[in-house]
């Protein structure tokens, strides 16, 4: 082998046994430090600690604690007894003041009939409302043409009001001189309003049964309708109106297959302070319900009895036969006043159907129109009046709870014109 290379080789090694007798130097030397900086500060801390102790158990020895002021008195008064001297005479106590009571919480005031026609006239009026426009923007032309007349007719078909009726309006419009003349908006408008109204029926009896003179006491209103149409809030917000009026008010929940249903129902109660009559366990006949409310609305005297229904698709005999049940099993006890349909308006000719399947089943006195807002259904009004030869009754337009009012035909108008 090469001297070269042994040479090479030897220095690498001799180079690396160097390193790392280094190294081991190295880590020794950092290794005691640690441990010497470690047992320093033990030694601090536990001298800390010996200081800190030292300093409580002298504070502790030096301090003596003052007797209490009712401490003091009492030693002084069993030393003035021990030396014969008279006992000082006891502090009267103050009277105890008589707990504050709980207040009671506060109902809820209902709004006025009044008041509530009046807001519904100005939501009407402040609504969307394509119905009323669309017919005055077609009528204030100068000429009508036949197929202004046609749009005439194809608009008063979308808002619902019904063939027939569409017929009759448009053939009285045409012979109206005051829109086939000059069309002046202001005439336009008084003759389309008065041809609207006579459809609606200006002078249709619309008052509740319960708000006429020799109503029967209690007054029973049975709520129908198909499912979805708001119907139980619709019972709840009746009462609230008839609270406005100072009666008293009882509620039957008699919708035992939505099990929310009796719930719902006794919150809008206890807002208004009206009770209401549920079953215990879901599932009851109804009708028992029914019967049942009948018996405590008389023997408490109650002015009104609102009793809520369960929904029902009109094309389901056994259902519809149980409302039949529900009406007997309640006359056992009470005569019915009052049988209103709720409908939601958005359903337009849709809800035609069902309005005249449950008209047969257990006869319907008034319409309930929940959902109303006036705009492009607002002629469901007068299709759904001449399909059952009823009056809409009560429309409702907002979710709040005084958003159910008397139907006002003039205020109705007004506000889809507007």
């Amino acid at each position: 082998m090469d001297t070269n290379v042994m040479i090479g080789i030897v220095a690498v090694v001799v180079i690396a046994v160097v390193l790392i007798v280094i190294g081991s130097l190295f880590d020794r030397s950092r290794k005691r430090a640690l441990v010497k900086a470690e047992e320093e500060a033990k030694a601090r801390a536990d001298a800390r600690i010996a200081q800190e102790r030292a300093a409580a158990q002298a504070g502790a020895a030096e301090e003596v604690p003052a007797p209490s002021a009712a401490a003091a008195e009492a030693a002084k008064a069993e030393a003035d007894k021990a030396a014969g001297a008279p006992e000082a005479p006891k502090t009267p106590e103050a009277p105890k003041q008589p707990a504050t009571p709980t207040p009671a919480p506060t109902r809820e005031k209902p709004e006025s009939s009044a008041s509530r026609i009046t807001r519904l006239k100005a939501k009407l009026a402040n609504s969307s409302n394509p119905f009323g426009k669309a017919l005055f923007n077609i009528l204030t032309k100068d000429n009508l043409t036949e197929a202004d007349w046609e749009d005439v007719e194809d608009t008063l078909l979308l808002a619902d009001v019904g063939a027939e009726a569409s017929e009759r309006l448009v053939e009285e419009l045409r012979k109206d001189a005051r829109i086939t003349g000059k069309a002046d908006p202001a005439e336009v408008r008084a003759s389309l309003k008065e041809k609207l109204l006579d459809l609606v029926g200006r002078d249709t009896d619309r008052r509740l049964n319960a708000s006429k003179e020799g109503a029967g006491k209690p007054s029973v209103i049975i709520m129908v309708g198909v499912n979805g149409t708001g119907k139980t809030t619709t019972a709840g917000k009746l009462a609230r109106l008839f609270v406005s009026e100072d009666k008293r008010v009882i509620m039957g929940a008699a919708d035992t297959f939505r099990a929310a249903a009796a719930d719902q129902l006794e919150t809008w109660g206890a807002k208004v302070n009206v009770p209401v009559v549920r079953s215990d366990k879901g599932g009851a006949d109804p009708a028992s319900v029914a019967f049942e409310a009948a018996s405590r609305a008389k023997e408490e005297n109650a002015d009104v009895l609102i009793i809520d229904t369960a929904g029902r698709l009109q094309n389901k005999a056994n259902l519809m036969d149980e409302l039949g049940k529900i009406r007997r099993v309640t006359e056992k006890n009470l005569p019915v006043d009052e049988v209103l349909l709720v409908l939601d308006a958005t359903t337009g000719q849709n809800g035609m159907t069902q309005a005249k399947v449950f008209a047969e089943a257990i006869g319907i006195t008034g319409v309930v129109l929940s959902k109303l807002d006036g705009s492009a259904k607002g002629g469901i009004v007068i299709s759904v009046q001449q399909a059952l030869g009823v009056p809409v009754k009560l429309v409702g337009l907002g979710e709040g709870p005084d958003d159910l009012a008397p139907f006002d035909p003039e205020g109705f108008v007004d506000g889809i014109l507007a």
